[in-house]
């Protein structure tokens, strides 16, 4: 088996994909939680990028700008640091317990009880 962990982008869901993957058993894909982009590598480059322009980007031009990103790759790629994970799992799992217990279940009880298909939640 090939496991392939994806963000939720709606093109990895696609009917052609799932077709694909109908007809190629050996691949299974996996999805990250939607909002945890921390999860997804690029999108940490992404931030990284964005924090750097912030607070010292200045572009009069679309050159300038694709100049910063060919800078800001060429940095990257050529100095490369390995991510080192630093948070508790058993802390982070902890956390999202506490919110499904806060969150989720009061409002799935809600529309259990709410006596609807679902659609509207009432409080």
């Amino acid at each position: 088996m090939i496991h392939v962990i994806l963000d939720n982008y709606g093109s990895h869901k696609h009917p052609k994909v799932r077709a694909w993957l109908d007809r190629h058993p050996r691949f299974v894909f996996h999805y990250t939680p939607k909002s945890a982009s921390w999860l997804n590598a690029v999108e940490r480059i992404f931030a990284k990028l964005s924090k750097r322009w912030r607070t010292r980007g200045v572009f009069r031009s679309l050159v300038d700008l694709q100049a910063a990103i060919e800078r800001f790759h060429a940095e990257t790629t050529d100095n490369p640091k390995s991510f080192v994970w630093t948070a508790d799992p058993d802390k982070i799992i902890a956390a999202a317990r506490r919110g499904i217990k806060r969150w989720i279940l009061p409002v799935m009880a809600a529309v259990a009880t709410s006596g609807d298909r679902g659609d509207e939640i009432r409080t």
